[in-house]
């Protein structure tokens, strides 16, 4: 188990853009560790999520898992995805709300609407392109996880401060 420092709301690598994978790179040996890593710090967290920028590595790659026993009420579990290079596509503009929370952003939570439904074009493990549609809270979570490959936290979808909270105070 090779755990990694989660990078922190100030860290620079958290606000790049980052780097499309090659399928080549992806069934590489130092992706498979890279992508180990990634999951051993997801769990150490205590995550259900975790992108390569939050572990200082500024490339294109996501790893989502929602538990059975998530803490989130409306979480349906996902099985662990990997995910390189997404795409996202927007099929509604209808918004649901959640208290948002971050590895990246340690004791805050934030409410933060966006869309719904949405529609993820992207290469797994196996450098497979792979369309996935995910609804309701996994649609957050992908939009959340996928934000962090482009340089944004979830505190910038913030639309009201005052939604902005220590989570001792939710």
């Amino acid at each position: 188990m090779t755990v990694q420092r989660i990078r922190t709301m100030g860290d620079p690598v958290l606000r790049e853009i980052a780097q499309d994978f090659t399928k080549e790179e992806i069934l590489s040996e130092e992706t498979k560790q890279l992508l180990e890593n990634m999951n051993d710090s997801m769990i150490a967290a205590g995550g259900i999520g975790i992108a390569a920028p939050q572990i200082g590595v500024s490339k294109k790659v996501t790893i989502i898992d929602v538990p059975e026993d998530s803490r989130y009420e409306d979480a349906n579990p996902s099985g662990k995805m990997i995910i390189f290079n997404p795409k996202i596509e927007f099929l509604t503009d209808k918004e649901d709300g959640y208290w948002e929370g971050c590895l990246s952003v340690p004791g805050l939570r934030g409410y933060v609407e966006r869309p719904n439904h949405i529609r993820v074009t992207y290469l797994n493990e196996k450098a497979e392109e792979v369309t996935f549609e995910a609804k309701d809270f996994l649609a957050t979570v992908f939009q959340h996880e996928i934000d962090h490959l482009y340089g944004k936290l979830y505190v910038d979808n913030v639309k009201d401060i005052k939604q902005l909270v220590y989570e001792e105070n939710l």
